[in-house]
C-alpha cells in the first residue's frame, strides 16, 4: 500500500478569522464550497470547516513535524500572531527526551504541536 496523504478535518469558531490565521502562517488556501477550505503547504494539508463544536475543537491537537524546530519558532514569532488574533498563543521551545517542540493555539483553540524528533 502507498499512502499519498492524510488530511484531518479541523473546526473553526470563526471561519473567516481562522482562514486568515492559516494564510498568515503560510498555508495556501483552496476554497471548497460549501463552507470549507483546504489549507496546504507542499504535499501536506488539512481541511478547515465552518463548523464549531466546542468539545471537539477544544480537544483537537495536531502534530506538525519540521526539520528545524527553532527556525520555525523564530519565524512564527516574527509573524506576531498573538497580537493580531485573539486567543492565539505561541509557547517557548520545550526539550523532551524524544525531541523538541513548541505549541501554537489557533484562534479557535486548536493546539498545534510543532516539533522535531531526535535522530
Amino acid at each position: 500500500m502507498h499512502i499519498k496523504s492524510i488530511r484531518p478535518f479541523l473546526g473553526a469558531k470563526d471561519f473567516n478569522t481562522s482562514c486568515a490565521f492559516y494564510r498568515d502562517l503560510g498555508f495556501e488556501e483552496v476554497v471548497l464550497p460549501p463552507k470549507m477550505a483546504l489549507f496546504k503547504m507542499g504535499d501536506f494539508g488539512f481541511y478547515l470547516q465552518d463548523a464549531y463544536v466546542k468539545d471537539w475543537v477544544d480537544n483537537t491537537m495536531v502534530f506538525l513535524e519540521v526539520e528545524n524546530v527553532q527556525q520555525h519558532l523564530d519565524h512564527i514569532k516574527s509573524l506576531q500572531l498573538p497580537e493580531k488574533y485573539a486567543g492565539v498563543r505561541v509557547s517557548e521551545l520545550v526539550h523532551q527526551q524524544w525531541g523538541s517542540e513548541f505549541f501554537v493555539h489557533d484562534p479557535s483553540g486548536i493546539l498545534w504541536h510543532i516539533g522535531s524528533f531526535k535522530k
